[in-house]
């Protein structure tokens, strides 16, 4: 009886798991299994972090508003320039506002001058 060779469909899918960790350190590079659970591990981290990294952000774009407000003395907190953009229907993103407080600092004195009239 002749041998059989076996998959060809099974060593494309471990080439192609061992070509994502190759940059991964020891044994998590090497080894079948291990690389099948770290693989799994690295999509899920890469998955949560998705959703921090837009979490992260949001934070830093208050943080830099919060201080060009209390730099300016335009307001005393950030919270009561945000409830009051949202009365006027100002409807200006976080995102907007930060760029806006780092390279305009005027448009952002007119946009709180808009607010208090």
């Amino acid at each position: 009886m002749t041998r059989i060779k076996r998959g060809y469909v099974a060593h494309r899918r471990r080439k192609k798991m061992r070509f994502f960790v190759s940059s991964f350190r020891g044994a998590h590079s090497r080894l079948t299994r291990t690389i099948s659970q770290q693989v799994i591990r690295a999509l899920a981290s890469a998955h949560q972090d998705r959703d921090r990294k837009k979490r992260d952000f949001r934070s830093l774009w208050i943080t830099r508003i919060n201080a060009a407000i209390r730099e300016n003395k335009l307001y005393y907190s950030y919270s009561r320039f945000i409830h009051n953009l949202y009365s006027k229907q100002l409807l200006l993103n976080r995102k907007i506002l930060a760029q806006i407080s780092i390279f305009n600092r005027n448009y952002l004195d007119r946009i709180s001058n808009e607010i208090f009239q």
